[in-house]
């Protein structure tokens, strides 16, 4: 029982976790999903929504899922990050982080099926099952819909604003395509391909988000080797305006380094695609898979953070905006000597990237959507239903990417808000749910990073508070614009 340790009950307030059939009255966990035989099973209920539908997943589907998902195109602001922190701890930094989000993925994956007869396929579920009802809900369903729905906005965003810049390398000064009608383009792409009924269909789009992702990350970071170091590059820290500026400035950029590895939230859900039972549980899979994911990842990002940092030192937090990322700096300093088909490479491997990896972070809201009528009519989605869901959720995600144009700039805040769903829940469910010997070795690492998460949640939320307060927010609604990441410094 919980009660058992009250340590954890102390720090967390986690009340003692109830079943599951006592906490909804239409419970979304698989129902007895492995039998004696071998044989898996699955209730109806969870073969009628679009995360479960289908159960032919392996490890190599999951892995390309988690690619799709985990490289995303914050992970071009990694070379601020080391500008602001320095070549040992940047290095350092993005060490640890990776380490640690990769321990929180395996213990989900293990946490996905913590007995025989039970798995659970959504991160909300396990939150709920651990934490109880209330706390597990006001605890996770803001962050994962956050992760999910603000994820798509702003993958409408990056899409969009690489659509504008094609067609403005392509045309020219001719280009008539506004960034509000590149939003409308992106989101027609988006509706069109999010009609695919569920996420195992998906592994297609994800293999082409995996090969887009990997292909425009290692060309950011050949091309300013081949370019050779600015002059004048300086690799010393920084000058802040005071001492709180530089303690802000070096929690922001441990955030933009722990927020660059993403995808927490669906590693319930990936895991979920996949076969089950009693001789051949998805646990084994779904670690290989995910291994492989990681290291993919690894090899991407480390490459970014050292070689944009290696090749623009200091001066790019200078000279460029200053949350811009990796292609703002060498379209600053190289777009000119670059050829145009370079570019155009570039933009439209990003845009195809945003488009599939809408898809993955959409998927968890559409299965949301879909329960709640499978709920209340006690029949499966009609094909046309699903695809009216669909469709709202795009003119929802496009009409806030054109109407808050400036949630960007609160990426640092919320992001900061939902870092324990990567870093700190799934070690407390470990030991809630679990139950390891109190004071083992196990337990205390859990509930030590447990309570690392919380802290530095709370310290990159105050950061971000402040940074806000000090520098303001362009909070212009309906003013689209490219994000930062995206363009040099006019």
């Amino acid at each position: 029982m919980v009660n058992e340790y009250p340590l954890v009950q102390v720090i967390t307030t986690l009340p003692t976790p109830i079943p599951i059939r006592q906490v909804l009255p239409n419970p979304q966990e698989d129902l007895l999903p492995v039998t004696n035989s071998g044989k898996e099973g699955i209730s109806p209920q969870e073969g009628w929504l679009p995360i479960t539908e289908s159960r032919k997943g392996s490890s190599i589907t999951a892995a390309f899922h988690l690619l799709s998902s985990g490289i995303g195109i914050q992970a071009l602001l990694l070379p601020v990050a080391l500008a602001n922190l320095g070549w040992v701890w940047g290095i350092l930094c993005l060490v640890l982080a990776f380490a640690w989000q990769l321990y929180t993925k395996c213990l989900l994956a293990q946490l996905h099926e913590p007995g025989p007869e039970t798995r659970y396929s959504r991160y909300l579920q396990l939150a709920i099952v651990a934490f109880g009802p209330k706390l597990g809900k006001l605890l996770t369903l803001f962050p994962i819909m956050y992760l999910s729905g603000g994820t798509c906005v702003m993958l409408i965003n990056f899409g969009g604003g690489s659509m504008e810049l094609l067609f403005k390398t392509l045309c020219g000064e001719s280009n008539k395509f506004t960034e509000a009608k590149c939003f409308i383009v992106f989101t027609c792409l988006a509706i069109i391909v999010a009609q695919l009924p569920n996420l195992n269909s998906m592994a297609g789009v994800s293999v082409l988000g995996t090969l887009t992702a990997i292909t425009y990350c290692t060309l950011l970071w050949v091309l300013p080797i081949a370019k050779g170091r600015q002059d004048g590059v300086s690799y010393s820290p920084p000058e802040a305006e005071s001492e709180m500026a530089r303690v802000g400035n070096a929690l922001n950029a441990i955030g933009m380094i722990v927020l660059a590895f993403r995808g927490h939230n669906l590693v319930l859900e990936i895991q979920g695609t996949m076969p089950s039972n009693t001789n051949h549980p998805s646990q084994k899979p779904m670690w290989r898979g995910m291994i492989v994911s990681c290291l993919i990842i690894a090899a991407c990002l480390f490459p970014i953070a050292i070689a944009g940092y290696w090749a623009y030192g200091n001066p790019y937090g200078t000279k460029i905006p200053a949350n811009g990322g990796l292609l703002s700096a060498f379209s600053e300093f190289h777009k000119q000597k670059t050829k145009k088909a370079v570019m155009v490479i570039i933009y439209l491997l990003i845009l195809v990237n945003s488009l599939c990896s809408y898809q993955i972070y959409a998927m968890p809201v559409f299965d949301n959507l879909e329960f709640k009528y499978i709920s209340n009519k006690k029949k499966p989605c009609p094909r046309w239903v699903r695809a009216a869901i669909r469709v709202f959720f795009g003119v929802l995600t496009t009409f806030i990417a054109s109407a808050v144009s400036f949630l960007g700039s609160l990426g640092p805040l919320i992001g900061g808000i939902a870092l324990p769903v990567t870093l700190a829940y799934p070690c407390f469910m470990w030991i809630l749910i679990k139950k390891p010997r109190r004071y083992c070795a196990m337990w205390f690492l859990n509930l030590g990073l447990g309570c690392s998460g919380i802290i530095l949640s709370v310290l990159l939320v105050a950061a971000a508070v402040w940074k806000i307060v000090d520098k303001g927010i362009d909070a212009r609604f309906f003013h689209t614009q490219l994000q930062p990441i995206l363009k040099p410094k006019s």
